[in-house]
């Protein structure tokens, strides 16, 4: 979809959006479009429940005065509550509502309440983003969509009187949609077409945008150490990859230690020996989702120049049963040389970060360790798919990561890491096991990474309930919601970048 940033043109043959805020009268801009059309929006609002709420949309066809097909009000909600996120949901509830409507472009009017705490330019900029975010759609493999079934919107222009302004505000927003963009076309791909070893292709690819990138292969991997990883990759003809995205954008006199993200990415998982059940099977090709966070993060930091050092680490499987797959009751030696003990070929995703951790935080010494992965079923239980649970070693970082992820309705939720849990994960025969029994499912998992980093600010975000989604929402389609870019990114805009 097209989105562009233009001064407020009334003549255009395009559905007309103009918001209007809960309670007071509509803005300046209703107003005209009111007259314009000799009272339609007040006739309309007069005779149904459109109060202004935030969410809420009215259509009205055809009005007279206007060459606009149809004139939308948008809920704008109280105007003390109109913030950047509302106005970025303001535009991408408008492309929801009119994205298969028939209308092919629709005219976007920014005009934040009064006595709302954002100007003009930057209210055209956030509706831009959440119009562009809203219109992404997967379509890459349905060739036989018919016209009617397609999206007919396809060019967004969103108004206001300081286009200028409001383009600047929106440049460093679009590369944060590109980065969004590309984890959800990573999550959204099928485990045939997106392989460890060709996901290794798609993560070289990243210098193209200036990132440096580093891949290790299966061989070299076994030749370091990171048995973990590699006993994960062993059932599969792909074997493990690891990689190793690094952009130095920090300049003269700040900080240089990098922020390090690391992610799994698990592009098929079967559960291995431990096979899971074949209901629900099909999902496990969005069990990378983590990697996907950190692959569009990273994309996202380049192409906005991000004032930043910062490091991304991608373990990259595949866990299948075969001959060759590792077994219920193995003991393997993760690159930090403790053992593991293997009751459960299905808790493999931990195994894979163990590794990964452990190499971002030697190699590195990053001043803050952030781990993203569809990691348990667990989580799912305690939060459900509107928030991720957080395991945090620091409340600092914590604190942090749960203002960016309201500040951006990507929510975490903390969790506990008390020391009583570690007792779930002892081994008889290992350093540590990987699986801690039924209970505390989510807990156990994150205190078994945990045993993979020291002592310096590190948080895990268990992902699983929150990277697919079954239906669409203000500022996601439905399937990859690309959930963790926003995040991170805003975590490091507001926190690391620039010092």
């Amino acid at each position: 979809m097209k989105i562009a940033i233009a001064k407020p043109d009334l003549t255009k043959a395009a559905a007309l959006v103009v918001g209007a805020a809960e309670g007071p009268a509509p803005g300046a801009g209703a107003r005209e479009v009111d007259e314009r059309t000799g009272g339609a929006l007040s006739r309309a609002m007069k005779h149904s429940r459109f109060k202004g709420k935030a969410g809420q949309f009215l259509s009205v066809m055809a009005p007279s005065g206007l060459p606009a097909g149809r004139v939308t009000l948008a809920g704008l909600g109280p105007a003390d509550k109109f913030d950047a996120l509302a106005a970025s949901r303001v535009g991408g509830g408008a492309v929801a509502h009119l994205l298969g409507s028939g209308e092919t472009a629709a005219r976007i009017l920014a005009e934040p309440p009064e006595g709302a705490d954002l100007t003009p330019a930057s209210c055209a900029a956030w509706m831009a983003h959440g119009a562009r975010l809203r219109g992404y759609r997967f379509d890459k493999y349905r060739t036989t969509l018919k016209t009617s079934e397609k999206p007919s919107l396809s060019r967004v222009v969103v108004m206001c009187e300081s286009p200028g302004k409001a383009r600047a505000a929106h440049q460093p927003l679009d590369a944060l949609a590109d980065g969004v963009f590309l984890t959800r076309d990573l999550v959204s791909e099928p485990p045939n077409a997106l392989n460890p070893a060709v996901y290794a292709d798609e993560v070289r690819k990243l210098s193209e945008d200036g990132l440096e990138v580093e891949v290790f292969d299966n061989e070299r991997l076994i030749e370091m150490g990171m048995g973990a990883i590699v006993g994960v990759a062993a059932g599969s003809q792909y074997g493990a990859y690891l990689g190793i995205i690094q952009w130095n954008g920090a300049g003269r006199g700040m900080t240089k230690a990098p922020v390090a993200i690391v992610g799994k990415g698990v592009t098929f998982d079967t559960g291995g020996i431990s096979i899971k059940p074949s209901s629900g099977m099909g999902d496990m090709k969005w069990d990378m989702g983590g990697s996907g966070v950190v692959v569009g993060l990273m994309r996202a930091l380049a192409r906005r120049k991000a004032r930043v050092n910062a490091v991304g680490v991608v373990g990259l499987v595949e866990n299948m049963p075969s001959g060759t797959a590792q077994r219920p009751g193995d003991v393997v030696k993760s690159y930090s040389g403790k053992t593991i003990e293997i009751l459960n070929t299905d808790a493999e995703g931990r195994l894979v970060l163990a590794d990964a951790l452990w190499y971002a935080q030697e190699r590195f010494a990053p001043r803050a360790t952030i781990d993203l992965a569809t990691l348990t079923g667990a989580i799912l239980v305690s939060l459900g798919a509107h928030r991720a649970g957080l395991f945090c070693n620091d409340a600092g970082l914590q604190a942090r990561l749960v203002a960016a992820g309201d500040a951006v309705a990507e929510p975490v939720w903390p969790m506990p890491l008390d020391d009583e849990y570690d007792k779930l994960i002892e081994s008889d025969i290992a350093d540590v096991k990987n699986i801690g029994g039924r209970h505390a499912g989510s807990v156990t998992a994150a205190k078994f990474l945990q045993r993979f980093v020291n002592d310096s600010p590190w948080a895990h975000l268990d992902i699983a309930g929150v990277t697919w989604a079954n239906k669409a929402g203000a500022l996601t389609p439905k399937g990859g919601t690309g959930y963790g870019v926003r995040l991170l990114e805003r975590l490091i805009a507001e926190h690391y970048e620039g010092n």
